[in-house]
């Protein structure tokens, strides 16, 4: 019989958080798969356990490497944990090729469910809750990053994303512009941990606090866009839309179909508008 892969939440700041199941599978796994396994230790040491099985890493720089190891281990009927440094795996951390590779070979994958700074931070917000996507942390580059932006400036659904404090004014900045200065958002910063700070305001507002710099884990809440009828957008403004979707990695035919679509126009208006210009610009 295959093992099973346990995918385990840790605490995102204050150990009293952690699951009780988390010291059971942590104390009777066979492999403790973690992102830090200095980390691992501290947060065994806080719960009072011992690990009996091996521990090993498993972070970014050695996930391709080591998930078949793993992937044996677990079809050779080991009990397998994965373990981050804060929150669930494979959320902005490693473990989706984990999970995909013991997927592909039938074995059994299950979770304990812990604490998340996505559904934190989206609850303590103050911002609708009922529908919202989760976007991970924004391209490092400023071109990407606005770019990134730009193509979820029309998402009615509301926003969060992870962002790196020393980066968080230049991105805030950026999602003035790109989602328009007024729109309100939550910047949640330490969550659950003693200096917790939710600081909620407009993405010029934040931006502007921001620039003076900021500590911390942090994460971003950003308000979806306004329910509105179809947009009017002059021809310049289609051919750009339809740019900034193509210099996403999006063909042409799919990013004037996106932008028909979002502009509730018919494609061929949008296609005669990006021949136009191309023929203008010849």
């Amino acid at each position: 019989m295959t093992g099973t892969l346990v995918l385990a939440g840790t605490p995102i700041g204050d150990v009293a958080d952690a699951p009780p199941r988390l010291a059971e599978e942590l104390a009777g796994a066979d492999v403790v798969a973690a992102e830090d396994t200095r980390r691992l230790r501290r947060l065994t040491h806080a719960l009072g356990v011992t690990p009996k099985g091996r521990i090993v890493s498993y972070f970014e720089g050695n996930e391709s490497a080591r998930t078949p190891e793993l992937v044996g281990e677990l079809v050779n009927g080991a009990r397998v944990l994965l373990v981050t440094d804060a929150g669930m795996p494979s959320v902005s951390d490693p473990g989706y090729r984990l999970v995909a590779a013991a997927v592909e070979q039938d074995v059994r994958v299950t979770a304990v469910p812990g604490p998340s700074a996505v559904l934190t931070a989206l609850a303590l917000s103050g911002l609708p809750v009922d529908r919202f996507c989760f976007e991970g942390f924004p391209p490092r580059k400023a071109g990407e990053r606005l770019t990134r932006l730009r193509e979820a400036a029309g998402e009615r659904r509301t926003l969060v994303y992870f962002e790196a404090p020393h980066r968080l004014g230049d991105t805030l900045a950026a999602m003035a512009e790109a989602f328009g200065a007024e729109r309100r958002a939550a910047v949640c910063r330490e969550l659950t941990k003693t200096y917790e700070e939710v600081r909620r305001g407009t993405l010029a507002e934040l931006a502007e606090w921001a620039a003076e710099g900021v500590r911390g884990e942090i994460t971003v809440v950003v308000e979806g866009a306004p329910e509105t009828g179809p947009e009017e957008l002059d021809a310049a403004e289609l051919v750009r839309r339809v740019r900034v979707r193509e210099e996403a990695g999006e063909r042409r035919k799919e990013a004037i179909a996106a932008v028909a679509a979002a502009a509730g126009l018919p494609k061929r208006e949008v296609f005669d508008a990006v021949v136009a210009a191309k023929n203008a610009a010849s």
